[in-house]
């Protein structure tokens, strides 16, 4: 009986046909989030690498040595991580195949970015890092130039 009355109402109130082209609203997207995690990853591996190992038998110098890296390389691979997610957002919520067609290497830049994070959470390489970073530069070009909007690369010193 509930299910009739329940079949009646719809087929007398059916409900509007609705579409979305995104996950959430347009608006929620930015590449930001990924570039500011990627110079996070940029600058604990310019911290581990200028880190001094303590020379001698300090037993206590080494203990707080050993707890330095290990909190700056926690932090380099977490920043890592957030930068693959932010990216793998971009890549799989974002862009649509309208945007193959302008963009033919789209997947093969956020296939590389991605390896690049991995890379950079395994390592300890300054190279890598540039390489993200540069990578993230380009995503974020391609991001806004696909919404008519020219916003500048910024930079950290």
């Amino acid at each position: 009986m509930f299910s009739t009355v329940i079949s009646t109402l719809k087929a007398l109130f059916p409900a509007p046909e609705v579409q979305a082209h995104c996950d959430g609203p347009c608006g929620v997207y930015d590449p930001s989030s990924a570039r500011i995690a990627a110079e996070a990853v940029v600058s604990m591996t310019k911290k581990i690498l200028d880190l001094q190992h303590p020379e001698g038998g300090d037993t206590q110098a080494m203990a707080s040595y050993q707890n330095t890296v290990s909190r700056f390389i926690a932090i380099k691979e977490e920043q890592a991580q957030i930068t693959k997610d932010e990216l793998l957002i971009l890549w799989t919520d974002y862009f649509k195949p309208v945007h193959l067609e302008k963009y033919p290497d789209l997947h093969d830049t956020f296939w590389k970015a991605a390896k690049l994070c991995s890379a950079c959470k395994v390592e300890v390489s300054t190279q890598h890092c540039q390489e993200l970073m540069e990578a993230v530069q380009k995503i974020h070009n391609i991001f806004w130039e696909t919404k008519s909007r020219d916003v500048s690369w910024y930079t950290a010193s």
